[in-house]
């Protein structure tokens, strides 16, 4: 090591400057390291899990997140009001912004996290790239320039060719990313990029590269100190995402040797010491399949998916980033550093694959997340919260650990469908579904793996309930109804048959229970009929001799139901009232979720056409378009740009030629 010595900085009390899963983490590895915990938390939040895990709590303002978790000035004042002496910014939000490093070192508070210089350098993708190829770390070419105009970036876009990638020189997660492979594209993808830019984080600068079709996507872990120590602790395989979103993360990668890994460590081990870097850090690289590798940015932060590195290293990162904050060295030199088995993580989002991965929100009904050797779950849910549309739809995150790849990998798929959610739909049958098609299994995914060999999933498309499924949310809800003496049918005089008219999304399904005995029941539904006891022994359902077991929660007239790792939502419709009109084609454009008006590309009177993009909808942290489901003209406009709006509320009404004939 470059120095031995250990100049300590004092502080006992950290503020986690953050929300959800990872807050919740900083928080019990500083309680187990005897530091006292300080949450903020928004209006939306005060009912999260990190609220009530901290020691104390400040609220800091409204849902929105620039006026509570990107609100510098309230995060300091609570930390003032707490006495905090060190603020941890998790990742997101603020925690690669250099001016809150900056105005926290002004306030005499430790910033956990690395030099102001370090954090402005790399979360700029154009600077940090002309700081790499000095440096000699590969780099892929295309344009970094500071001329921002459009005519600039359609010549050089015209020069390095195509496929291009236009990316946001700010930020990561995919957003402000654009991937173009027609050239009558890119005046409309650079609009669009430098939009959602723009609105998730503050800066619309643009970066372009020649696209690598079909790469890895791999990164390694760095870690430097004040001393001048800075070391790896291997890599990360990042390479399964969606619209350059991590999906699944694994260490080691199946395409990286000892040799390659030594190579890909070296250069991020010369890149952060190219800025001085100190704390965790993460090197990112495309991998092509010959063995070359290229810069693709460096994350000044904890990675989301750090938990793989901890468990394959068999160290706590967090607790290394608060020695390295108090000034002490790096725990292991690079030598001391060993791998161990295999690690693999997904993120649990709330989101509907087979809708376009549309974010959703509800109440968390039920919560009860998987257990096993080798399985960690890292979340911040409770029951009772309700997910919201201000934030990042990421819930939690599932991980397990094996001796091999394929124990890693069998143990995560369990995990994944033994988690259970009920309240809000996710998308737990879309992550099984990766683990398990043959090439994740064997270990051949690249970055177009979604996009190709993955397209055509049936966890994609949306799924029907089987006659079984019917048949036990039909014998669950009428088991709910016998406690109250409402069930359509029941009887208190003894058992009688009855007709439930359920619906699970767009389906309809009429189902017959026969007369009970005891605890068994025989129920139709169309030419099949389940012999089903309910409640079984411990609790269980037994249906046509087999026994399992089941979560479900029954509000209202509403039954979530989770079994065989697939997740339900019935709702008994026996009585309901004939639905209105306003389906597709029907031109009242409602709004899919939750959010906030961005942009009316309309106004009463316009003519517009089917598929034309009508409404920009901003929901988690993402750009969504609305488009017209029918010709016509633009009948009503009921919002503007800045609104909030709810799931389902109509936006606009379009009058349809045929309506106004009509008329």
């Amino acid at each position: 090591m470059a120095d031995s010595t250990s100049v300590t900085v004092a502080f006992e009390k950290i503020l986690i400057a953050n929300r959800g899963e990872i807050a919740c983490r900083v928080i019990r590895t500083a309680r187990a390291m005897g530091y006292r915990t300080v949450a903020v938390f928004s209006d939306a939040d005060r009912d999260a899990l990190h609220v009530q895990l901290a020691d104390e709590a400040v609220c800091i303002g409204p849902a929105t997140v620039s006026q509570s978790y990107l609100n510098i000035d309230a995060i300091l004042d609570a930390a003032r009001k707490t006495g905090a002496n060190a603020v941890h910014p998790g990742y997101g939000f603020l925690s690669e912004n250099a001016d809150f490093a900056r105005t926290c070192a002004a306030a005499d508070i430790v910033f956990i996290g690395p030099p102001v210089d370090a954090i402005h350098l790399m979360g700029s993708k154009r600077l940090s790239k002309i700081a790499m190829q000095d440096a000699g770390v590969p780099c892929i070419p295309g344009y970094e320039g500071a001329e921002q105009d459009d005519a600039t970036l359609l010549r050089e876009a015209e020069r390095i060719g195509l496929p291009l990638m236009v990316k946001a020189s700010a930020g990561g997660g995919g957003r402000g990313m654009r991937v173009v492979t027609d050239a009558a594209d890119l005046p409309e993808q650079l609009r669009s990029a430098r939009s959602e830019a723009r609105n998730a984080f503050g800066s619309d600068e643009l970066i372009l590269e020649r696209a690598v079709m079909r790469p890895r996507h791999v990164e390694i872990q760095v870690f430097g100190d004040h001393h001048g120590n800075v070391i790896h602790l291997g890599e990360r395989d990042c390479s399964v995402q969606r619209r350059h979103q991590k999906v699944v993360e694994e260490a080691p990668s199946p395409a990286v040797d000892a040799a390659l890994r030594e190579r890909m460590g070296a250069a991020a081990v010369q890149a952060a010491k190219a800025c001085r870097y100190v704390g965790a850090g993460t090197v990112e690289f495309l991998l092509a399949d010959n063995g070359d590798f290229f810069f693709l940015e460096m994350n000044t932060r904890l990675q989301v998916e750090h938990p793989v590195t901890e468990l394959i290293t068999g160290q706590d990162l967090v607790a290394w980033q608060l020695r390295v904050a108090r000034g002490e060295t790096l725990p292991l030199t690079q030598e001391q550093v060993t791998l161990d088995g295999h690690a693999m993580e997904v993120r649990l989002y709330a989101e509907d694959p087979a809708a376009g991965f549309l974010p959703q929100t509800g109440p968390v009904l039920r919560w009860a997340p998987a257990t096993g050797e080798g399985v960690r779950i890292d979340h911040g849910l409770r029951e009772g919260y309700r997910v919201g549309s201000h934030y990042d739809p990421m819930l939690a995150k599932i991980i397990a650990w094996g001796p091999t790849r394929e124990d890693a990998r069998r143990r995560l798929i369990r995990a994944v469908e033994d988690t259970c959610l009920l309240g809000v739909q996710d998308n737990r049958r879309f992550l099984a579904a990766i683990l398990r098609h043959p090439a994740f299994a064997a270990g051949d995914a690249t970055t177009a793996f979604i996009g190709d060999e993955f397209a055509a999933d049936n966890s994609l498309q949306t799924a029907h309930p089987t006659s079984r499924d019917w048949a036990v949310a039909a014998t669950l809800i009428s088991h709910a109804y016998s406690g109250t003496h409402t069930a359509p049918g029941w009887r208190s005089a003894g058992p009688a048959q009855q007709r439930l008219l359920l619906q699970q999304g767009e389906q309809k399904q009429d189902v017959l229970l026969g007369a009970r005995h005891g605890h068994q029941l025989a129920v139709q539904v169309g030419e099949h009929t389940h012999q089903i006891i309910y409640p079984a022994r411990d609790g269980r359902i037994d249906v046509d001799g087999v026994r399992y077991p089941l979560v479900a929660h029954h509000d209202g007239e509403t039954m979530w139901l989770a079994s065989h790792g697939q997740l339900w939502c019935f709702t008994d419709r026996t009585h309901a009232l004939p639905e209105s009109a306003g389906g597709a084609g029907s031109g009242k454009i409602r709004a899919p979720m939750d959010g906030a008006v961005l942009e009316v590309r309309c106004a009463e009177g316009d003519l517009v056409r089917k598929g034309q993009v009508l409404v920009l909808l901003e929901a988690m942290k993402i750009e969504h378009s609305l488009k017209a489901d029918t010709d016509g003209t633009v009948a009503t406009v009921s919002v503007s740009a800045g609104d909030q709006v709810k799931s389902k509320q109509i936006l606009l009404s379009i009058a349809t030629e045929e309506a106004e004939t009509q008329a």
